[in-house]
């Protein structure tokens, strides 16, 4: 893809090793301020980088994506296979603004991981030190195939030119999720699509997408 556009072809390394980290596992402002997650990166399950640690995981943001502010969450959403992405928990819609996802039945296992991120978030600032602004988004009711609780959540949006995709699940949250992230963006289409199939594979719009920045921006 490189070659095709033109541009150069990036690794970022650790040592002498190169560095695993994948597109879900981060969201940017674009100014500076990640998201990311212990779960994801510093736990030992499915571990990416075993040296590596939250200092050095700081080092490597800054170097390679000139990051200077990384906002640490807990845990990301039960079932989710890549233990811990944040795509589908918190985003970036504004370089000031998140949007993040909240479970209100006290009974479901999201329920306290997700009051901890949304607390963590209340304690953080963005890269000039200011604090953020927290939109909160729904979750649907719990998706289960073959006994096993998939991923769902309408986090895992995908924002294109012009429009913003939304993973929806023939829920009644569906609706408020959509009305949520029209506000949100008002420039842009919001479109639901039925991710129900989709999460079998673990992952919804934002897992199945890649953005394509225009060179020399």
């Amino acid at each position: 893809m490189a070659k095709a556009v033109g541009a150069d072809a990036v690794q970022p390394g650790f040592g002498k090793s190169r560095v695993v980290l994948e597109g879900g596992s981060i969201d940017t402002n674009g100014l500076g301020s990640l998201l990311t997650t212990e779960e994801c990166l510093l736990s030992k399950v499915q571990q990416r980088n075993p040296k590596m640690g939250r200092k050095d995981y700081e080092k490597v943001f800054a170097d390679y994506l000139g990051i200077s502010n990384v906002i640490w969450l807990g845990n990301g959403v039960t079932g989710d296979d890549t233990h811990g992405h944040v795509d589908d928990i918190t985003r970036f819609v504004a370089p000031d603004t998140v949007v993040t996802v909240v479970e209100s039945d006290p009974k479901d296992p999201n329920y306290e991981l997700l009051r901890d991120n949304i607390q963590r978030l209340r304690a953080a600032t963005d890269q000039d030190g200011k604090s953020l602004a927290i939109i909160e988004l729904p979750m649907p009711a719990p998706v289960i195939f073959e006994g096993r609780r998939l991923p769902a959540s309408y986090g895992n949006f995908y924002i294109a030119n012009g429009v913003v995709l939304v993973p929806v699940f023939n829920d009644p949250n569906d609706r408020v999720a959509l009305d949520i992230l029209a506000d949100v963006f008002p420039d842009r289409d919001i479109v639901g699509i039925y991710s129900g199939d989709l999460i079998w594979g673990f992952g919804a719009m934002h897992c199945m997408t890649q953005q394509e920045p225009v060179v020399g921006r």
